[in-house]
């Protein structure tokens, strides 16, 4: 077990060499590929190695885990998001940390000279720091390429429940594709913000677009309609085709207090008749 601290290590480092032999070794494979400029390159290298030599000049560890060491996680996962940004694959970030170690090394040979125990000790201590530095990088790109795909799920979920106004005091919701419990809920809240906006009478809820109907899914469209009736607008499931009708059917699941339509067309029908007893002053008009 080696006794070797940062404070003890930093001493025996040149900053400004360092930095320099650390970054000649990216520069010309970095470059060629055209992800980032020089200039955003020396920027990346000069701050962290400013952030890292001065938590390894004030820390009594070398555990990059340790409370001492955030302030170099904290701007490793800056660079991390950056790179990440500008095309870098996490491989190559993580390479971006673990190529310091040559670096590193190299001084330590001239440091430590013939005492080849202590220049071991010293290697040892710095290949675990750093090894700890650059799974974080990986840590850090898995989150946030987790977050952005959450985020993009939500982004598509609103995409891909639209609520248009077909007719002063009807709303079509028209379904496409599985209906979760995720999305039913943006179901509902798209639908029910567009009541307030319009303060409809009638919501035509179509599902030509749902492959297969269950017994969740049937939950989910009896929950949306229960919230839209709490806002005082009924609603109609149109697209009720033979095959969704056998499975409703053996499915055990009561749509009685629901009125349902084959066709969009035939629940626009009743929709107006709805919406014209509602409001007198709404005028039906024939094809």
């Amino acid at each position: 077990m080696n006794n070797f601290t940062g404070k003890t290590l930093a001493g025996f480092l040149n900053g400004r060499e360092l930095l320099d032999n650390w970054l000649d070794q990216h520069l010309s494979v970095s470059l060629r590929r055209g992800l980032t400029t020089e200039a955003e390159m020396r920027s990346q290298f000069a701050s962290f190695m400013e952030v890292f030599l001065d938590t390894l000049r004030s820390s009594d560890t070398l555990d990059a885990n340790r409370p001492e060491w955030a302030p170099v996680r904290a701007r490793l996962g800056e660079i991390s998001e950056q790179r990440t940004r500008q095309g870098f694959t996490p491989v190559e970030t993580a390479a971006f940390v673990f190529s310091l170690k040559h670096p590193l090394y190299t001084q330590l040979c001239v440091a430590f000279g013939d005492d080849m125990g202590a220049l071991a000790d010293a290697n040892w201590s710095i290949n675990l720091l750093l090894d700890a530095l650059g799974l974080y990088t990986t840590e850090v790109f898995q989150r946030s390429r987790e977050a952005t795909i959450a985020r993009q799920r939500e982004e598509l979920l609103e995409l891909s429940t639209p609520v248009v106004e077909l007719w002063e005091g009807i709303l079509a919701l028209p379904l496409v594709g599985t209906l979760d419990s995720a999305r039913t809920q943006v179901v509902m809240e798209s639908l029910l913000q567009r009541i307030v906006e319009t303060g409809a009478a009638v919501a035509i809820i179509d599902i030509t677009g749902v492959p297969t109907v269950d017994t969740l899914v049937a939950q989910h469209l009896m929950k949306t309609v229960a919230a839209a009736r709490l806002m005082g607008t009924d609603c109609i499931i149109s697209g009720i085709r033979p095959q969704i009708a056998l499975t409703v059917v053996h499915l055990g699941v009561d749509l009685c207090g629901i009125t349902t339509r084959a066709s969009l067309s035939d629940a626009f029908i009743v929709a107006l008749r709805i919406a014209q007893a509602a409001s007198p002053g709404i005028k039906a008009h024939n094809a």
